[in-house]
């Protein structure tokens, strides 16, 4: 069993031994990596296939690294820069999820989360700081982002800033179980600090997944604050401002950018747990749902995506077949619109 949030506990290891699974966790990625195999025996092919994957999405599309692909697309101040194939894809997926959200997914939201402090991976970003000396501008717009996917160059213009951190995560869940399933033969789950794939044969009942709601994702999970759901196939993501937040001269900040203001959302959500046919698509889409705020229910309800939307006073609204919370209970995948 998984969470969306946190690491495994001994109980979770447990359990996935009693059902004769096999299961591991390390970090990568600036995230927890929680990874399960059907078969045991093929524990350590998985791993190797799960963490290859990752090291070249973390070359590719990292913000954080100087040698990275986008961070030298970011430095070329306007200059055309030749993309590797899976930088290109990441560019695609991201250009893809922000014309399906209509701009509320915006990969140019890179300059706000500068502004807002997120200027270092999360666990360097100081806690508590200083206020702004300049405000927050809306994002350039996705439709800067000039992707050739012939001749495999890309070009943003200078002062634009390029952040993939609302849809690499999710890429690199499917591609990573993908490629375990691949390389073992057996049922796979992964999950990227709650961004959940499955790939391979489904287990027997399919594959338990925890959804938890709580502050800082590498405490426990409190039981009375989580409720299990179960995935056949897809994936599932939930996005929050509970667990990446910080303060700017004594206001709250978080990592999710409301691209028509530049500012992070200001969403009567603190979590957004969606299921969709890829985990890149349920990642764009309850991202979508924090940003959309009031309208969010409605917007995933009329594109089939079963979801359970938190609020911070603790109401939870679900809806698109997301069950009703009971110890296991089963769903069915959304469907991509």
């Amino acid at each position: 069993m998984t969470q969306t949030t946190g690491t495994w506990t001994e109980a979770q290891q447990a359990e996935a031994t009693t059902r004769g699974w096999a299961a591991l966790t390390w970090r990568a990625l600036g995230t927890s990596v929680q990874l399960v195999v059907t078969q045991p025996a093929r524990l350590g092919a998985a791993r190797d296939a799960v963490q290859g994957v990752l090291d070249r999405i973390d070359l590719a599309a990292s913000r954080f690294r100087t040698d990275s692909e986008l961070s030298r697309l970011n430095a070329a101040g306007g200059r055309e820069q030749v993309a590797s194939p899976l930088f290109r894809q990441a560019l695609r997926v991201a250009i893809d999820a922000a014309a399906w959200t209509d701009g509320l997914v915006d990969p140019t939201v890179g300059a706000s989360l500068l502004t807002a402090g997120y200027d270092r991976t999360y666990r360097l970003v100081e806690r508590d700081g200083p206020a702004f000396t300049v405000g927050f501008q809306p994002a350039p717009g996705w439709q800067r982002i000039q992707l050739d996917d012939e001749t495999g160059r890309v070009r943003i213009p200078a002062g634009v800033v390029v952040d993939l951190g609302a849809t690499a995560k999710g890429l690199a869940s499917d591609l990573a179980a993908e490629a375990a399933a691949a390389a073992t033969g057996c049922g796979i789950l992964l999950s990227l600090g709650g961004d959940v794939s499955v790939a391979g044969p489904v287990p027997a009942g399919g594959w338990p997944v925890r959804i938890a709601d709580q502050a800082d994702p590498d405490l426990p999970v409190q039981e009375d604050d989580a409720e299990t759901v179960v995935l056949r196939s897809g994936g599932l993501a939930t996005s929050g401002t509970l667990a990446r937040r910080w303060r700017r001269g004594g206001s709250w900040m978080h990592h999710l950018i409301d691209p028509r203001t530049g500012a992070p959302s200001d969403s009567p959500w603190v979590t957004a747990s969606v299921t969709a046919a890829t985990c890149v698509l349920a990642n764009a889409a309850s991202t979508a749902a924090i940003i959309l705020a009031d309208s969010a229910p409605s917007w995933l309800q009329a594109r089939g995506l079963p979801h359970r939307l938190v609020a911070a006073d603790r109401r939870v609204v679900r809806g698109a077949g997301w069950p009703e919370p009971r110890p296991v209970q089963a769903f069915s995948r959304g469907a991509r619109p």
